[in-house]
């Protein structure tokens, strides 16, 4: 296999090993883990490939992604209980899948298009979406909510990858400093505390109070 398909793998199971994770802080059953391990490893590339019009989409095309996502789920299941934090896994795990997505990302809009825009657009779009679903169905703390920097991260790996490729960079030479780019920003933000000053004056009303 290419270095891009070893690439979109391990952000594949990365990224469904946070959302089995998710399931197991919510008690779940295994249709549960399953469906939250799926979801959040497939997800970004499914809007991604929607948007670049490729269709059927990757996971179509290819079911082993779709087998990976539900072996991590049923791993988790299993598993889950020996970690001691959980929620710190998931996000440790969440930054590495999002910094091995965003290069994938990036490289799967670039073929398609051409377009470096186009191509930093759909690896950011591919490495937080999945994160975002995750959040939205165990009814967490969205990712985009914390303080910490996160689509900030993916956008950076991604065009530290594009403007690489345009140099005429070897695909793993590119590939290696987009994703250690995304991770080194992305785990910097949650080791350290990393943000970005946030919107200080008035807060917007209480929809009721404008009716």
């Amino acid at each position: 296999m290419s270095l891009l398909s070893y690439l979109d793998y391990a952000g594949i199971a990365l990224f469904a090993a946070t959302g089995a994770l998710a399931a197991s802080r919510k008690q779940l059953d295994m249709i549960g883990f399953l469906f939250f391990a799926v979801v959040t490893g497939l997800g970004g590339g499914t809007v991604r490939d929607i948007v670049l019009g490729r269709v059927p989409v990757f996971w179509v095309l290819n079911p082993d992604y779709i087998l990976i996502c539900c072996a991590i789920g049923v791993v988790v299941f299993f598993t889950a209980h020996l970690v001691e934090s959980r929620y710190r896994l998931l996000i440790w795990l969440d930054a590495i899948g999002l910094s091995a997505y965003c290069v994938m990302g990036a490289a799967k809009g670039l073929a398609a298009t051409g377009s470096p825009t186009i191509a930093i657009v759909t690896g950011t779009l591919t490495a937080s979406l999945g994160g975002v679903l995750r959040d939205l169905l165990a009814n967490e703390p969205s990712v985009l909510l914390r303080p910490e920097i996160y689509i900030t991260a993916a956008l950076a790996g991604a065009a530290v990858f594009t403007a690489a490729n345009e140099f005429g960079a070897p695909l793993y030479a590119a590939s290696a400093i987009g994703a250690i780019a995304a991770f080194l920003i992305r785990g910097g933000a949650l080791y350290f505390g990393w943000t970005f000053p946030t919107y200080k004056h008035k807060p917007g009303r209480h929809p009721d109070e404008v009716m």
